[in-house]
């Protein structure tokens, strides 16, 4: 991971304070090479990823209506945008990688950043790595001529992926970043063919539903609240410039800069990118499409229309090499604040593999958003805290305190609503995944206790 570790002080005042290399206590740092184009790339990478091919179809069905669709997904924007000021704020004060467990660690203490560490590497990250790479599978599927619509060849194909880009990002930070650079360009590319194919669809006064307005419009915030739930993993990334904070050059500057760039181009291509397919599909043809952007080529392309499914796959594998890379610094964090035990840090690719040979899409979705607007709650709470007890911080980025409140309050919303009104099986293990974390927590973190055939071993002293 380019992980080194700096010893700040000469060889004499090192066996003055005990301070040796290879000690536990020495100051480990990351390599700075992020700059902000870099930074922009990591989030509208991460960001436009799997979520606007696949997600169109559950945020139409909940919302009834075409006109309360497209509102979603200028909102998601819009929250995105709150969220990312929140997490520049918290960045601002706590100056170190590891985003949401940094932030919670400072604020809440170590039991909630345990869990957050703990909830990322046993369930949102390997969840969101199953449903990008089952993603790929789906779309690479598309341009073959199969019967029927075998499961287990799309499964092979995500776990093949995940393979390959963990291994990427285990040899080479500064190759994964090109990658990330790369592939961004790439599906910014697709999108855009999208986009143009749509305007040209409307010029000629074909518009399907996309003019039907309010027409169907759902009375149920529930519905409404699980619609965000798709709107927002489309959105999903918006913070990871965050959590590569000691590795991005000027920090300060580069990332609530990225942060907020990558957001608005992000909102803008998706706002477009519905109007295309709702100019082009009807609801009947969105609902019942596998690969909707597909659906959309073989309409408005026709045999160019394969271009449509390789542009889907660059897509995602940038989305989930960004996922990998910066996801794996949250842990890297917490290791070396000795508040993860170093034989969990090694398990996010195992469960992301159980993850894609035994659940759907769309009930991962569901699961991962429940427990991702849990924690953005805790770090809504994190930002109001420090705001008093760091309150003379001269490095703080000061965003108005109305910004924060508003992003808990929808948060908060977002967890509650769909426990109260439309009960489903993933929240319960949403809720038993996070819980369980202090099983683990108490042993080997309060404890300090450690499995023998770890050796000597840190997870500082693994190179992955």
């Amino acid at each position: 991971m380019g992980w080194q570790r700096v010893v700040e002080e000469p060889p004499s005042r090192q066996l003055e304070t005990g301070t040796l290399p290879g000690r536990a206590d020495e100051d480990v740092k990351l390599q700075k090479h992020v700059g902000l184009v870099g930074g922009i790339s990591f989030v509208v990478g991460t960001v436009i990823g799997s979520g606007i091919f696949i997600t169109p179809q559950g945020v139409l069905q909940n919302t009834g209506s075409v006109g309360l669709c497209m509102v979603l997904w200028a909102l998601g924007g819009v929250l995105s945008m709150l969220g990312a000021l929140t997490y520049s704020e918290l960045a601002s004060v706590v100056r170190k990688s590891g985003g949401q467990y940094a932030y919670l660690n400072e604020a809440l203490g170590p039991i909630p950043a345990f869990l957050v560490v703990w909830t990322r590497e046993v369930a949102m990250s390997p969840s969101s790595t199953a449903v990008v790479s089952l993603t790929f599978a789906e779309y690479f599927e598309s341009m073959f001529v199969v019967c029927g619509s075998p499961e287990l060849p799309k499964k092979l194909i995500a776990i093949l992926l995940i393979m390959t880009l963990s291994i990427i990002n285990c040899f080479s930070p500064k190759l994964a970043t090109r990658v990330q650079v790369v592939f961004t360009g790439a599906k910014l590319l697709a999108l855009l063919m999208i986009v143009t194919g749509g305007v040209v669809w409307m010029s000629k006064g074909m518009t399907s539903d996309l003019m039907t307005g309010f027409t169907g419009t759902t009375d149920s915030p529930a519905s409404v609240a699980l619609a965000l739930y798709f709107v927002m993993f489309s959105y999903g990334g918006w913070n990871n410039a965050n959590n590569l904070l000691e590795e991005v050059e000027n920090p300060r500057r580069n990332v609530p800069l990225s942060s907020i760039v990558g957001v608005l181009v992000t909102a803008f291509v998706y706002i477009l990118t519905n109007v295309s397919y709702l100019a082009v599909l009807s609801k009947k043809e969105l609902f019942t499409s596998t690969a909707v952007a597909v659906t959309w080529g073989d309409r408005v392309m026709g045999v160019a229309g394969l271009i449509i499914p390789l542009s889907v796959m660059c897509s995602t594998f940038g989305a989930l090499n960004g996922g990998l890379f910066s996801s794996s610094r949250i842990t890297f964090a917490a290791a070396r604040d000795g508040n993860f035990p170093e034989f969990l840090s090694y398990i996010h690719i195992f469960f992301a593999i159980i993850m894609v040979l035994e659940a759907s899409i769309m009930s991962l979705l569901r699961f991962l958003s429940f427990l991702a607007w849990f924690f953005y709650a805790l770090s809504a709470v994190s930002v109001i805290v420090l705001r008093f007890t760091r309150e003379r911080d001269p490095q703080r980025i000061k965003i108005p305190m109305v910004n924060h409140v508003l992003f808990l309050i929808v948060s908060v919303f977002l967890v509650l609503t769909p426990i109260i009104d439309y009960p489903r099986i993933e929240f319960l293990y949403a809720v038993v995944f996070c819980v369980g974390g202090l099983v683990f927590y108490i042993p080997f973190v309060h404890y300090k206790l450690k499995p023998r055939f770890l050796g000597n071993k840190t997870s500082l002293d693994f190179d992955i």
